[in-house]
């Protein structure tokens, strides 16, 4: 859009959603591009990059897309990954969920920290519709350095390349949201009507090093917030429910207990049909599908369990949306744009010419012939 056209349009509150990514395919190549650029991420991998650099790409990155091929494949759809799919539902249903809660259309695109789209193709998605007030919603729940706040690494590096960048609010985190505990408790409740209810209830979520929370980072006590205020949303007793972590890598400690052993633990127990949810992920992916419904239930299986019932994560249920709605709703309060047409615009501008004559002719000899030596008064 040129200098003219941004004036003329009518300026637009918008907003940015993003999730982690996704390869494009469930190939090595695909998934090589994608973890080169996940874990060179530093608020991923806080460990010096002369150290980490090598080990990512003369050990893991030839190796580990060859093992995780497969995985993927196993959850691939017919329109493509999970996360991408599920997501591209989300951003639309918000779209119209919006326009019925605010009585107007907000400009809502998608964007994955990794991979494709990516923010810089969600930004000028949002820039072709004159977006001045942006506000940026990561779906992660719970915030941890190394999600939300790559978001913002990423979404500012792109910001700092824009002449004129949009005014910005940011979420950082809705973990103990009354709308979104009320949407993952009725996901319960609705498994539980549909399947039975299990012996147990394990929330899992996804974990970080241990390191990270001893320098500060809230997750997991935002993790642990979240699965105590569903607990009490749905009315289980102490020993009816537990919380968890998944998906470690490496071999630093991780915030426990680990997801894995937690789920072996229950079989041995006696439970028989363990439900699990995880509470923060806001849409179906790898570690939901592949590492929690295929191997975790057959870890439960070969440990004495019977079933393990995963639900499914809020994806694009309404009442998920609604939820999202609505802390986008509270986050725009006093702050969305007027709604001025047109035909306003232009005859602002018109009334703003004529009141400055010399306007046109002092921008167009400035614009032909830019000074070839900085002013002296400057130049001090």
């Amino acid at each position: 859009m040129n200098s003219e056209s941004a004036h003329r349009a009518v300026a637009q509150t918008g907003v940015l959603l993003v999730n982690l990514g996704t390869p494009d395919a469930p190939t090595p190549g695909a998934i090589r591009r994608y973890l080169a650029q996940f874990l060179a991420d530093r608020r991923v991998v806080e460990i010096p990059r002369a150290l980490w650099l090598p080990i990512l790409y003369l050990f893991i990155l030839p190796l580990r897309p060859r093992r995780l091929a497969h995985a993927y494949a196993s959850i691939w759809r017919d329109d493509g990954s999970p996360l991408l799919a599920i997501s591209r539902q989300q951003a639309a249903a918000l779209r119209v969920q919006l326009t019925r809660k605010l009585g107007r259309e907000v400009p809502v695109a998608l964007a994955m920290t990794y991979g494709q789209p990516s923010i810089a193709t969600a930004l000028a998605e949002l820039e072709a519709q004159n977006v001045r007030h942006l506000l940026l919603l990561p779906l992660f729940p719970q915030y941890s350095g190394s999600t939300t706040a790559a978001v913002l690494d990423a979404l500012f590096a792109q910001l700092s390349q824009r002449r004129w960048p949009p005014e910005l609010r940011t979420v950082n985190s809705y973990h103990d949201d009354a709308t979104y505990i009320e949407a993952l408790a009725a996901s319960v409740r609705g498994h539980w009507h549909s399947a039975g209810r299990g012996e147990h209830l394990l929330m899992s979520f996804h974990g970080i090093p241990q390191r990270y929370v001893q320098l500060g980072d809230p997750y997991y006590c935002q993790c642990l917030k979240t699965a105590r205020l569903l607990a009490e949303a749905l009315e289980l007793p102490p020993d009816y429910w537990s919380a968890s972590f998944q998906s470690r890598f490496g071999k630093a400690p991780w915030v426990q207990p680990y997801s894995d052993q937690r789920i072996k633990q229950l079989a041995q127990q006696g439970i028989k049909n363990l439900d699990v949810i995880c509470p923060g992920f806001a849409a179906d992916c790898l570690e939901t599908l592949e590492e929690i419904t295929l191997r975790y239930g057959a870890d439960f299986v070969e440990a004495g369990g019977t079933a393990l019932r995963y639900i499914p994560a809020l994806n694009a249920e309404p009442a998920h949306i609604e939820a999202l709605a609505g802390i986008v709703s509270g986050n725009l309060e006093g702050w969305l744009l007027p709604q001025v047409s047109a035909a306003e615009i232009d005859a602002r501008l018109q009334h703003t010419r004529a009141a400055l004559p010399a306007f046109s002719g002092v921008a167009a000899a400035s614009d032909a012939t830019p000074p070839e030596t900085v002013p002296t008064d400057l130049a001090r």
